[in-house]
């Protein structure tokens, strides 16, 4: 019998995780239909996240008030487990919350993380769990610590208003006279290893994307530097050049800085919280895939994760996705040995996208029934 692990990421704009599971799942039952398979839907702290571990962990997913990145009023997903809460930043803070029209990068903020931060305290959790992927804003974290009780004044001793655009502006940081995070531990997941500032951080790597132009680009990256500057001094603490310190804007710092978090590279630590590694000893295959499979999916993101631990057991690992984008020799040496498009006909972005769940089941049949036809000939299976 076949022992097949299925452990795709999201396809971005048209299936999760989960889905892409069942999908894969019904294309390889017709098939092989007397082949195990075992599904495990994961996420590198992206989109997804939340459904992901909330589901693990055994818990329920709520809906709580909170700000969305211009300051609206929404409510916005979190899942509670025990004590443990799972946070997907993009429910309050992310990009997706926006029309194109409303996107800029300087006045957007992190205020509404900060509430989803303070609701799952308030409710008794005293793990947190973020993954910070997707996010409108550039604001160095500032706007998620003023939901908490931090301060940021100007030379006049005003309160500033915490997005991007006032971090030139910060004269004095002051600590919140309560320490809400007390006790609390707090994991961050990212698959971004920037750091603050600085043609490689927040601003000039993913500024454009959230409607920076050019001069918003510098306006902001000086102004990460100088927020870098007054903690170094006022704290004092200096987290500017830690990787992952300019995901989502600059929320990688403002959390090591602002709440004593700990980052984990996303994929890692949700296949390490799956039991990832425990499901090896007993697969022959593994399927996975993402909506894009790209240069970024060989710099240590979810697929390039799963490749590494499958190599010490010499699983051979194959692939599906939306789009195909990477050179075929670096994807061999990153560890796949199959990879292909699941498009097989013209199609728009909305057909594409609309028949998803159709094209990846296809797609999973006739790699199983490759599969199994070369591993016949090989007596392999």
């Amino acid at each position: 019998m076949l022992n097949i692990l299925l452990c795709p990421d999201k396809f971005r704009g048209s299936l999760s995780a989960p889905e892409a599971c069942r999908a894969m799942t019904e294309g390889i039952r017709a098939a092989i239909p007397d082949a195990y398979i075992r599904s495990l839907p994961l996420s590198d702290g992206g989109e997804g996240f939340l459904e992901t571990l909330t589901e693990a962990l055994g818990g329920a997913i709520q809906h709580w008030t909170a700000s969305d990145p211009l300051g609206r009023p929404i409510l916005a997903e979190a899942g509670i487990a025990g004590e443990v809460a799972v946070i997907e930043m993009a429910r309050a803070s992310g990009l997706a919350l926006l029309a194109p029209d409303e996107r800029s990068a300087g006045q957007t903020t992190t205020y509404g993380t900060g509430e989803l931060i303070r609701e799952a305290v308030s409710r008794g959790a005293t793990h947190l769990m973020l993954g910070i992927g997707g996010s409108a804003t550039t604001d160095g974290g500032i706007g998620m610590a003023a939901a908490l009780g931090w301060r940021f004044l100007d030379a006049d001793g005003q309160d500033l208003h915490p997005s991007g655009s006032s971090l030139r502006k910060i004269a004095t940081i002051l600590p919140p006279e309560e320490d809400l995070l007390k006790g609390i531990r707090v994991t961050v997941a990212s698959d971004v290893t920037a750091p603050l500032d600085g043609p490689d951080g927040a601003a000039g790597v993913y500024g454009p994307q959230k409607g920076a132009s050019p001069e918003d680009v510098a306006d902001l990256d000086a102004g990460l530097a100088h927020l870098a500057d007054v903690v170094r001094d006022t704290l004092p603490q200096d987290y500017r050049l830690f990787p992952g310190a300019g995901a989502a804007g600059g929320l990688g710092y403002g959390l090591l800085t602002f709440c004593g978090a700990e980052l984990r590279p996303g994929a890692d630590l949700v296949m390490e919280l799956l039991g990832f590694d425990d499901l090896l000893p007993d697969t022959d295959l593994i399927l996975t895939g993402e909506g894009k499979l790209d240069t970024q999916s060989l710099q240590g993101k979810l697929i390039g994760r799963i490749c590494e631990r499958a190599a010490k057991s010499e699983i051979p690992v194959l692939a599906l996705c939306g789009t195909l984008d990477a050179d075929p020799v670096a994807l061999r040496e990153l560890g796949l040995s199959y990879a292909a498009s699941i498009l097989r006909r013209p199609a728009s972005l909305d057909q594409a996208l609309a028949s998803a769940y159709d094209a990846l089941k296809e797609a999973a049949f006739w790699t199983a029934e490759l599969y199994r036809t070369a591993s016949r000939k090989t007596k392999v299976y």
